[in-house]
């Protein structure tokens, strides 16, 4: 299996996810709709919670929204029953008894059946910053155990540019896809570095083993060996959990969905950063620190 060898391939297909993702940002604000589909959560806004009592369409309930509002809600999920929960702009007290009047009117249901609550701007300001906090703070505990776990910094620095580009692959499905950014999204984040830097570790763990029969300097034999050995536990491992988040994607509710999405999104690309794009990473930065301590060496 000649997985450095075609390095440069598989790098550049990462490359042009990830660049789909930022094109996909870029064309979103152009658009005048943001590079992401913010939820209330990030933005603040108001949240309608309403039991119709009957059967509707997110489209039909969006539309009657919209035409009290002036503008589509940000977003409508589907709950229990017939519960509809709306999320908007931050509404006044006039707008926010209009759009409860129109509701009774078109659906027949009772004040009782709403609970209607504003989201401020200063907790989506608080979760936008634990969400980098958050990523931040793994990446960095992660490279510091793999580097002194492994005894090699170039082991750690891989396996963490492997987890960035996982984010950057599941931020770029966020703005493709525009799924709704909420807090969803720092446990999906979390979720998918968890699950790929497990697979990461497996075949630097087997890079490792494999030094004392190939040799310290074989790099090329010692990454292609090892993917090897290790690919049929990878993609078992990934094609079982695959399965089981696709059908959530399938049959779960809307809210369900927003976080299976990327959570599969994640668990495919981070089997492939595991297999294709770890491997090529310590590759090339091991040939460089070899290279540099062989200069080194011939000068003295």
């Amino acid at each position: 299996m000649k997985i450095v060898k075609n390095r440069f391939i598989y790098i550049a297909i990462s490359v042009v996810l990830i660049l789909l993702g930022i094109a996909s940002m870029i064309f979103n604000a152009i658009k005048g709709e943001g590079a992401f589909n913010y939820d209330i959560q990030f933005t603040g806004g108001t949240s309608i919670q309403v039991d119709l009592g009957k059967e509707a369409s997110d489209e039909e309930v969006s539309s009657l929204v919209e035409s009290i509002i002036g503008e589509a809600p940000a977003q409508i999920q589907s709950l229990d029953g017939n519960v509809k929960l709306i999320k908007t702009k931050s509404l006044d007290v006039e707008t926010r008894n209009n759009v409860q009047a129109g509701i009774i009117e078109k659906y027949g249901n009772t004040s009782e059946d709403f609970t209607i609550q504003d989201v401020s701007g200063t907790i989506s300001s608080e979760m936008k910053r634990d969400a980098i906090i958050s990523i931040l703070v793994s990446c960095v505990v992660m490279l510091i155990y793999i580097t002194v776990r492994f005894k090699d910094f170039n082991t750690g620095a891989s396996a963490v540019i492997a987890l960035c580009h996982d984010v950057l692959v599941v931020l770029g499905s966020y703005a493709l896809f525009r799924i709704p950014l909420n807090n969803n999204f720092i446990a999906a984040i979390l979720t998918v570095l968890g699950y790929s830097i497990n697979a990461t570790i497996v075949i630097f763990d087997r890079v490792r083993e494999n030094r004392r029969l190939i040799g310290r300097s074989n790099f090329e034999s010692l990454v292609d060996t090892s993917v090897k050995q290790t690919l049929t536990r990878t993609m078992f491992t990934s094609l079982t959990t695959f399965f089981t988040i696709f059908a959530l994607c399938v049959f779960g509710v809307d809210s369900i969905k927003q976080f299976a999405i990327p959570i599969t999104v994640g668990v495919v690309c981070g089997a492939y950063s595991s297999v294709f794009i770890s491997g090529n990473i310590w590759y090339i930065l091991s040939n460089i620190s070899y290279k540099k301590k062989q200069a080194k060496h011939s000068k003295k």
